[in-house]
C-alpha cells in the first residue's frame, strides 16, 4: 500500500503505536512540578455511582481533552488527573441498593 492509499479498514495497531510512542517521548502524560511554565490542571471526577456511561461523559471528556491539549500547545505545564472515590461512596451505593431490595442489611455483614 502506498503512502497516499488508505486502508479499507482501520487497524489501530498500525497507527496508534507510533502516536503513543510520540506522546510518551514528548512527556504528554506527565507534568513537571519544577517547571517554570504556568500550570494548567483539570481534575477528572471519579466514576459515577451507576457506572453507566452516557453522552454527557463523551462531551465532558472531549472538552477536557481539548482544553488540556490546547494549553499544552501554548506552553503551559498541563496535567489531566483522573479522580478516585477514596471514600467508597459509589461502592456503598452499588452494594446497598440490591441489599435493600432483598431485605438484607449490609451493616450485619461488616464491623
Amino acid at each position: 500500500m502506498s503512502d497516499t492509499e488508505l486502508a479499507k479498514t482501520y487497524d489501530p495497531k498500525i497507527i496508534e503505536a507510533d502516536w503513543y510512542e510520540r506522546w510518551e517521548g514528548g512527556g504528554n502524560f506527565a507534568c513537571d512540578p519544577s517547571s517554570e511554565a504556568e500550570p494548567y490542571v483539570i481534575m477528572m471526577p471519579p466514576p459515577n455511582v451507576t457506572g453507566s456511561l452516557h453522552m454527557g461523559h463523551a462531551l465532558t471528556f472531549t472538552l477536557q481533552d481539548l482544553l488540556i491539549r490546547f494549553n499544552r500547545m501554548r506552553g503551559r505545564d498541563t496535567l489531566w488527573q483522573p479522580g478516585q472515590d477514596h471514600a467508597g461512596i459509589a461502592t456503598q451505593m452499588v452494594v446497598e441498593a440490591p441489599a435493600g431490595r432483598t431485605g438484607h442489611r449490609p451493616a450485619r455483614h461488616g464491623p
